[in-house]
């Protein structure tokens, strides 16, 4: 640690990354309650910064949480907190999202989407790889480059839906329009994307252009709830899921549902959430004290983003089997998003002085912080990513072979 009067505090141990305290009233504000919320808020503001790469750090939150695990122990943390110093940059604020819509509408959806992903297209070139894909890449050996797994994660999706010539794919959330332009290019199928980002819709359009794919390929800036097309063979959802929230899924997976063909598949790829503990005063009285010390889903909520929410994987699925499908295949990515993140990570600091030009200081620092913390959360088991396959029965026929050999072939 390196204090503002350029005191150096070694590390008792083996040091990972230095901590560098920027101002007298620093701590105080880094360490107030909830925590991750209150850190996150001082790393964007300039309070202090790290030095090394973020997910070393993250642990500390961590470590803050397992040490407070009574009222007791948070009376004592509490007490030692009034005795950092203060100065005179306390009502510095930090800019986050400003969602007016009504929360749940269909505005609101809409202004969450657009004020993470219209950052700009120049800001996620320098760090997302060649295609500009915003969801875990598929590491098979875990020494693969970013556009490498990225390209292996197109393909690994597109054999889970058993893609072939001629078939009809919708792409719900399709970003800059990755997965639509390969799967034309590579299995020959139509296709069709769909976002709510004016960025988004922009640049996929022109790539589409660029890979002469315009007969195969459609993007639209359009809601799927919003879709009543013909039915389609396959359907996938590559990172939107996250935005649904628990209150909608049951829409969700039914609108989906509806969207498909008999013997249709659909690929849904999110982020989970641990699942809700059991019913015991003591595990509830648990999970509302580390919330209200830690609050790690409230900056997410605050600067990340602002709509959606997650959920465990279970209480995906059980939604799914709810609207008709049956559950064919889990596949649970967590170690590969936990890498992709780090490797974004990494290329948004080689790149440092352009996103702060394009973007600002303070998103520079948002992002850094936010994919640095989540590598941690993944490779540490807090978040997962899960690749579900789910079929619409024809008759008791789903369109999967008896193995999954094709898949690795």
């Amino acid at each position: 640690m390196r204090l503002w009067d350029g005191t150096l505090l070694p590390a008792p141990g083996e040091s990972t990354f230095t901590l560098a305290v920027n101002a007298p009233g620093s701590l105080r504000r880094m360490f107030r309650v909830p925590l991750a919320l209150s850190l996150g808020e001082a790393y964007v503001r300039g309070d202090f910064d790290l030095e090394g790469e973020v997910w070393t750090a993250a642990p500390g939150i961590q470590a803050y949480r397992d040490a407070v695990r009574s009222p007791a122990d948070l009376r004592e943390v509490l007490a030692l907190w009034r005795r950092l110093p203060k100065d005179d940059r306390d009502g510095t604020s930090v800019e986050g999202a400003r969602i007016q819509a009504r929360e749940g509408s269909r505005q609101w959806d809409l202004e969450g989407i657009r004020y993470h992903y219209d950052a700009g297209n120049d800001f996620y070139r320098l760090f997302l790889g060649r295609r500009m894909l915003y969801s875990c890449a598929y590491f098979p050996t875990g020494g693969e480059d970013l556009d490498t797994a990225q390209e292996l994660k197109l393909e690994h999706i597109c054999r889970k839906l058993r893609l072939h010539e001629g078939q009809r794919l919708l792409d719900v959330g399709c970003g800059w329009g990755g997965l639509v332009i390969y799967a034309a290019q590579r299995y020959g199928v139509r296709a069709l994307g769909v976002t709510l980002s004016r960025e988004q819709h922009a640049l996929a359009t022109e790539r589409v252009r660029e890979a002469g794919v315009e007969h195969l390929v459609e993007v639209r800036i359009q809601d799927y709830r919003d879709l009543r097309e013909e039915p389609f063979d396959r359907v996938a959802s590559v990172g939107m899921f996250e935005h649904v929230g628990r209150r909608r899924l049951p829409e969700y997976f039914a609108h989906v549902h509806g969207l498909l063909k008999p013997g249709g598949l659909f690929l849904n790829h999110g982020i989970g959430g641990r699942p809700s503990p059991g019913r015991s005063v003591r595990r509830a009285t648990q999970r509302v004290l580390t919330e209200r010390l830690v609050g790690s889903a409230e900056f997410r909520r605050r600067y990340i983003f602002p709509t959606g929410g997650l959920v465990s994987v279970s209480e995906a699925n059980l939604e799914a089997e709810r609207a008709g499908f049956e559950v064919r295949d889990v596949e649970n990515l967590r170690e590969h998003y936990a890498r992709t993140l780090q490797l974004w990570a990494q290329g948004l600091d080689a790149n440092r002085d352009e996103a702060v030009r394009i973007g600002g200081m303070a998103m520079y620092r948002l992002r850094r912080i936010h994919l640095g913390v989540a590598a941690w959360q993944f490779a540490a088991g807090d978040l997962t990513l899960n690749q579900t396959l789910l079929a619409k029965l024809d008759g008791g026929r789903a369109s999967v072979p008896w193995s999954r050999a094709d898949l690795y072939g």
